[in-house]
């Protein structure tokens, strides 16, 4: 099943894409949430097109080349490339930290709506606490 999920998800995109360029054109005077949800769909479907096609080439040029599959098998679990890729990741969160504070302080001088401000600063305290939680669990293991 795992083997034809690619697939799979190629179809949902081309379809949402579809769905969603449908609506934009055939509602002429959209309410509630026929405001955002065609171009909601047009995002996801893009997604789920791109990764799965994507996917689906890349399987198919390792395929053809099983030199080429070892080498990106080697690049991927390489212990150097990891931490590179780990500490890449750990400069932009900390990045992150700074510039969703700014923005927050951005939009409460803006007075901008309280359900937009509730949103950005819960999703920054999500994203906050999942890093000190797993730097309390990591602190543990090691």
């Amino acid at each position: 099943m795992k083997k034809y999920m690619h697939y799979v998800a190629t179809i949902v995109g081309v379809v949402l894409l579809g769905i969603g360029f449908y609506m934009v054109k055939a509602i002429l005077d959209p309410q509630g949430i026929f405001i955002t949800l065609p171009y909601v769909c047009i995002g996801v479907g893009s997604g789920c097109f791109g990764g799965g096609l994507g996917e689906i080439i890349q399987k198919r040029a390792i395929g053809k080349d099983p030199k080429l599959a070892k080498k990106m098998e080697i690049d991927r679990t390489d212990e150097r490339n990891v931490a590179i890729a780990n500490q890449s990741k750990a400069k932009a969160y900390d990045m992150m930290v700074f510039i969703f504070g700014a923005l927050m302080l951005t939009y409460a001088l803006m007075n901008v709506d309280t359900k937009v401000m509730l949103l950005l600063v819960f999703s920054y305290l999500f994203v906050v606490g999942y890093g000190i939680y797993f730097r309390i669990k990591f602190d543990k293991q090691m």
